[in-house]
C-alpha cells in the first residue's frame, strides 16, 4: 500500500539542496522553516495563498502567491495533528481543514484573508486514518475519507466560526483514499484504494447527508479522484495500474459511466483539472514527473502531452484558480515545484 511506501521513505530522508530552476523550466523551492514530507498542496479560492500538509513535521505550510509569476513566499507554518495528509479550503476562503492520518482527526483553522495566516481552532474526531478532506462548493458541509475504517465522515460547517459538527458517517469501499464533491454540491465521489472502485453518493442539500449510489470500477489502487469544474467528468488516478480512469457524470443521478482510461507515468498519486476544464495534470509518485493532458470538452477523454520533471515522489498536484500556475508537492525531496501553464497547449514551464 502507498502508506507503507511513505513510511519506508521516511527512513531514507536526507537534507538536499534544491536548485532555483530545474532543467525543465520549473522552479522548485524548499519548505521553510520545518515542513518535511509534504503530502498535499492546495490553493485558496482567491488564488492568493497556498497551503501544504506536511506528513513528517506535523504542520501546515502557508505561502503567499505572486499573481504575476506564481512564485511562493513562505509565511508562518502552523501545527496540525499527527501525519497531516490532506488540506481543503472552503469556498469563501475563511476556513481550512486538514485530515490527520495519525491522530484520526480533522484540524480546523481560521484564515486571515489579508495575510493567509492560519489560526488553530478546535479539531474534530474523524474515522480511522482519515486520508482526504473535501468541502462542498457552498461551504456548508465537509467530508473526510477514512482509509482505516472504510467510511466517509460527514460534517456541517458553522458559517461564522468554521467549526465542524459531525453527522452520520456512511460506508465506503475498502481503504478510501480520496473524496471529491461536484461543483454543484449534488454528488460526492470516493476513490477506494483497496477495492479498486469509486463510491458514488448523492448529497442531501439540507443536511449534507450522503446516500450511496452504484459503485463503479476503477484501475488498480485508485489514489485520488477529482471532478472537472463543469461537473461533466470525473478522473481517478490509479496508483497501481499507472493510469487515469475517465468517467462521464450523469447530471441527474450522479452516476459514473467509464470512458477509455489514459496512460500516466509510474504510480500516479493525484490529478487536478484547470478551472476552464481544458487541461489535466497527474503527479506520478514513482516516475518523479507530472503528466500533462488536454481534455476533450465533449467526451472528457484525455490526450497526453509532454510530461515534465518534478521532485522526488510527487504526491499531490494543484492548479491555481486563474489557470496560470501548477503546484506539486514532492514528498521525499520536501519541495514544491512551481510551473507556469501555457494557456493554449496546457504545457508546463
Amino acid at each position: 500500500m502507498k502508506m507503507k511506501l511513505r513510511l519506508s521513505a521516511l527512513a531514507l530522508f536526507s537534507v538536499i539542496v534544491i536548485a532555483a530552476c530545474g532543467g525543465d523550466g520549473s522552479s522548485t523551492i524548499t519548505l521553510p522553516p520545518t515542513g518535511t514530507y509534504p503530502a498535499f498542496v492546495t490553493v485558496a479560492p482567491s488564488g492568493r495563498f497556498a497551503y501544504v500538509a506536511n506528513w513528517s513535521s506535523n504542520d501546515v505550510s502557508v505561502y503567499g502567491i505572486n499573481a504575476t509569476t506564481g512564485a511562493l513566499t513562505a509565511g508562518t507554518p502552523v501545527a496540525a495533528g499527527a501525519h497531516p495528509v490532506s488540506v481543503a479550503v472552503e469556498p469563501s476562503g475563511k476556513f481550512a481543514y486538514v485530515a490527520n492520518w495519525g491522530s484520526n482527526s480533522i484540524s480546523v483553522y481560521t484564515i486571515n484573508t489579508t495575510t493567509g495566516a492560519l489560526t488553530v481552532g478546535t479539531p474534530v474526531a474523524a474515522g480511522m486514518n482519515p486520508y482526504s478532506v473535501a468541502v462542498d462548493p457552498a461551504g456548508k458541509f465537509a467530508y473526510a475519507a477514512n482509509s482505516g475504517s472504510n467510511s466517509i465522515s460527514v460534517y456541517t460547517i458553522n458559517s461564522t466560526t468554521g467549526a465542524l459538527s459531525a453527522g452520520t458517517a456512511v460506508a465506503a469501499g475498502t481503504s478510501p483514499n480520496s473524496i471529491a464533491v461536484d461543483p454543484f454540491g449534488k454528488f460526492a465521489y470516493a476513490a477506494n484504494w483497496g477495492s479498486n472502485n469509486i463510491s458514488v453518493y448523492t448529497i442531501n442539500a439540507t443536511t449534507g447527508a450522503l446516500t450511496p449510489g452504484t459503485t463503479v470500477a476503477a484501475g488498480v489502487n485508485p489514489a485520488f479522484i477529482t471532478v472537472d469544474p463543469f461537473g461533466k467528468f470525473a478522473y481517478a488516478a490509479n496508483f497501481g495500474s499507472n493510469s487515469i480512469s475517465v468517467y462521464t457524470i450523469n447530471a441527474t443521478t450522479g452516476a459514473l459511466t467509464a470512458g477509455m482510461a489514459a496512460a500516466a507515468g509510474t504510480s500516479p498519486n493525484s490529478i487536478a483539472v484547470d478551472p476552464f476544464g481544458k487541461f489535466a495534470y497527474a503527479a506520478n509518485w514513482n516516475s518523479n514527473n507530472v503528466s500533462v493532458y488536454t481534455i476533450n470538452a465533449t467526451t472528457g477523454a484525455l490526450s497526453a502531452g509532454t510530461a515534465v520533471a518534478a521532485g522526488t515522489n510527487p504526491a499531490s498536484v494543484a492548479v491555481d484558480p486563474s489557470g496560470k500556475f501548477v503546484y506539486v508537492a514532492n514528498e521525499t525531496s520536501s519541495t514544491i515545484s512551481v510551473y507556469t501553464i501555457d494557456t493554449t497547449t496546457g504545457a508546463l514551464h
